[in-house]
């Protein structure tokens, strides 16, 4: 690295971290959020997210450790890739023809790669499919229609660069969110951000994974932080604000999102249905 990529890497670096597009994803309430979560040095164990998503609040405390956990292994793969080969990811991604044509068929290719393709696939796709939407078919095969080019090249090489950096410290996992909390300790600290769509109990638009999180999963989700909570174990999540969400946590604090995404994926409005939920009531900046 000369002294110029040098100096890009630090200011990326003071910035805030974006390198996927991600529906439903934390990055521009980034500011409501912190007050009300430990910074970095106040967690002694790690920092822990179950459904890391596009991992805005990871970036944002860049925390000295981490466990990054989620069931989309397409997701993991990407992370995966740009911690450990951060410039064969940017070499393969920037070589990917700017057209319509090609997007199609890069998205509709069966072929067997090794991780740094796979990740710099799956980054290609996501800068330039409609709207950033992560959606598989019933096959875990992606099927977002094309979008263009516009946000490919926001993100450059001293971008990833600067995302491998973070992830250093982090342990990356594909897994249930139920054994990701279940393995943490006093020490640790959980954010969590489920699947779900404001507003509803239910996440009926399918543009995470082809599984859905239903209520179920949302009854079993605050199941395992109950016992979490009976381990000391301090967890803030945002969720829907649906009157049947909000039953599952009755001991907990309750902050309402002044703003957030609402039901219309990338569109910020008031009165969004979207809520905090944390079990401590102290602000522990």
């Amino acid at each position: 690295m000369n002294n110029n990529e040098g100096i890009k890497l630090k200011m990326i670096e003071k910035e805030k971290i974006r390198f996927i597009r991600y529906p439903g994803g934390k990055q521009r309430l980034i500011d409501f959020l912190l007050p009300y979560l430990p910074s970095a040095d106040r967690i002694e164990g790690r920092f822990v997210e179950p459904f890391v998503g596009g991992g805005a609040i990871f970036f944002a405390l860049n925390p000295s450790m981490a466990l990054l956990a989620d069931i989309n292994s397409v997701l993991i793969d990407l992370y995966r890739g740009i911690r450990d080969y951060p410039l064969k990811v940017w070499a393969i991604f920037q070589k990917y023809p700017p057209t319509k044509k090609a997007y199609y068929k890069i998205r509709d290719s069966n072929k067997e790669l090794d991780l740094p393709s796979r990740a710099a696939r799956t980054l290609y796709l996501n800068r330039t499919c409609f709207k950033g939407m992560w959606r598989e078919n019933s096959n875990g095969q992606f099927n977002v229609g094309y979008g263009g080019q516009d946000r490919r090249w926001v993100i450059n090489k001293e971008t990833l660069l600067a995302v491998s950096k973070y992830l250093k410290k982090a342990e990356l996992k594909v897994c249930d969110f139920e054994e990701t909390v279940d393995s943490c300790s006093e020490e640790d600290f959980i954010f969590l951000d489920p699947p779900y769509c404001p507003g509803e109990k239910e996440l009926i638009h399918n543009h995470y994974v082809y599984s859905k999180f239903t209520f179920e999963d949302h009854k079993r989700l605050a199941f395992v932080l109950e016992k979490a909570s009976k381990r000391n174990i301090k967890w803030a999540m945002t969720t829907s604000s649906h009157k049947d969400i909000i039953r599952l946590f009755k001991k907990c604090y309750i902050y309402p999102f002044l703003k957030g995404t609402g039901k219309s994926p990338g569109l910020m409005t008031k009165g969004n249905g979207e809520v905090l939920i944390c079990n401590y009531r102290e602000v522990t900046q």
